[in-house]
């Protein structure tokens, strides 16, 4: 974990390149696991937008992308637990194998409701790739079958993980400095 030159960033906890292989082994994975199925990903955005490009193109096999935007966090920066579906997928997900790409997992308090959400909508199966999966205390039980790295419980934005809308773009995953959410 290097140093990281840019304005608010504290330093890099994934670079560009251990993102790069580390989502490749997840499209792999998920292209072994699905071989033969009706796959569709799911994206929250905006968040994992990135993270879902990234993945479908590891994922050798036919398939469907769409999109939910939701949210629970208001103005602030932890989860009120309240989740309102602001962009609703536009296929149907019944008897359809439905992969959720979730940029991180922290509360879990918005994906639980998420993956309650879309389960009674009759998938042929529901799982979870998200790219990080926070060590945070009491954090809703949710099974992720697919995690790209364990995270520490630090502010992190980049590849598409966001401060105030801010950072997204960076192509690695740092820890924002603390002063910057004061």
């Amino acid at each position: 974990m290097s140093t990281c030159e840019h304005e608010g960033v504290e330093r890099v906890l994934f670079t560009q390149e251990e993102l790069a292989r580390r989502v490749t082994e997840m499209g792999a994975q998920i292209t072994a696991d699905y071989a033969g199925k009706d796959l569709l990903v799911v994206s929250v955005l905006r968040g994992a937008a990135i993270f879902m490009a990234d993945l479908v193109r590891a994922i050798e096999l036919p398939l469907e992308m769409d999109f939910m935007a939701v949210s629970s966090y208001g103005a602030g920066t932890t989860s009120s637990g309240v989740v309102r579906i602001l962009k609703d997928v536009t296929s149907s997900i019944e008897g359809r194998h439905v992969l959720i790409a979730e940029d991180v997992l922290d509360s879990g308090l918005t994906l639980r409701a998420l993956v309650d959400e879309l389960a009674s909508r009759g998938p042929a199966s529901l799982a979870v790739a998200a790219l990080l999966r926070k060590d945070v205390p009491n954090q809703a039980e949710i099974a992720c079958r697919y995690v790209g790295f364990e995270c520490p419980d630090e502010f992190v934005v980049g590849y598409g993980l966001d401060y105030a809308e801010r950072y997204r773009n960076l192509p690695f995953i740092g820890v924002l400095r603390q002063d910057m959410t004061e």
